[in-house]
């Protein structure tokens, strides 16, 4: 139903003498002269719909050039988790450990960007600090103090299972006094419980880990795992002699 504000006469009867009209707000004009009741209807719907294509135009052009512009529905997609993606990435872990040699009941790594989660047996046990960790011997004894040195092997190794470091391949044990942060949180927070004897393995998370940066030797976060044997506990005295001062542990 077209609701257009210009007059229409009854049957038989023309337009006014006026012959012509126009629409100045709507830019639009409409000549009605010489013509019966059903041309102009049909030149009325004409009119309206190039009416309606022109206030479009207008609005087109009142939005670009205000800088304005209609909030469009979007349709964008979401990226989900892929269990095949995750499945992928974890037999790629587990092909480039094997390549690499890692031991037995040695923890798989699935990454994707910052985003990594540990893969272990159920014989692992997980700290509040982050903390993972697995004994495979106990050991006997008190556990070692703050202030007191610490005798152990270890070997190190990085999520690929790449080998980084190992004391049983430099041919002596380390030998470090808890309480004094000259091993990384990580470390010393699992060797501060354990027995001499014992023999223990440790995932360290990022937090826990080594600083990383151009300064230091590590140049990204990354877990670290650590096959920790400890070999003794000494006590440690500190001894002064004139103005020389030193610690000693036996």
């Amino acid at each position: 139903m077209l609701l257009l504000s210009f007059p229409i006469l009854s049957s038989g009867n023309h337009l006014s003498s006026l012959g012509s009209f126009s629409f100045q707000k709507r830019l639009v004009e409409v000549s009605c002269s010489g013509h019966n009741l059903q041309g102009n209807g049909e030149q009325a719907k004409s009119s309206f719909k190039f009416e309606e294509n022109t206030k479009r135009r207008l609005l087109l052009v009142l939005f670009l050039g205000s800088g304005i512009f209609p909030a469009l529905p979007s349709c964008g997609k979401t990226k989900k988790q892929n269990p095949y993606d995750e499945r992928r990435l974890l037999e790629q872990n587990k092909r480039i450990q094997k390549e690499n040699g890692v031991p037995d009941e040695f923890p798989n790594f699935v990454r994707e960007g910052f985003t990594v989660r540990v893969v272990a047996s159920d014989d692992y046990v997980k700290r509040d600090s982050g903390l993972i960790f697995r004994d495979f011997e106990v050991g006997k004894g008190d556990c070692p103090k703050a202030g007191q040195q610490v005798t152990f092997h270890y070997i190190g190794y990085n999520e690929s299972g790449r080998r980084i470091d190992s004391t049983y391949l430099q041919g002596s044990p380390a030998k470090v006094r808890l309480g004094n942060k000259a091993l990384i949180p990580g470390f010393e927070e699992g060797i501060q419980d354990m027995k001499p004897g014992g023999k223990r393995r440790l995932i360290v998370p990022p937090e826990l880990g080594p600083p990383v940066g151009p300064s230091t030797f590590f140049s990204s976060k990354q877990f670290e795992v650590f096959d920790v044997e400890l070999l003794s506990i000494q006590d440690c005295t500190r001894r002064t002699i004139g103005f020389y001062s030193d610690v000693v542990c036996d």
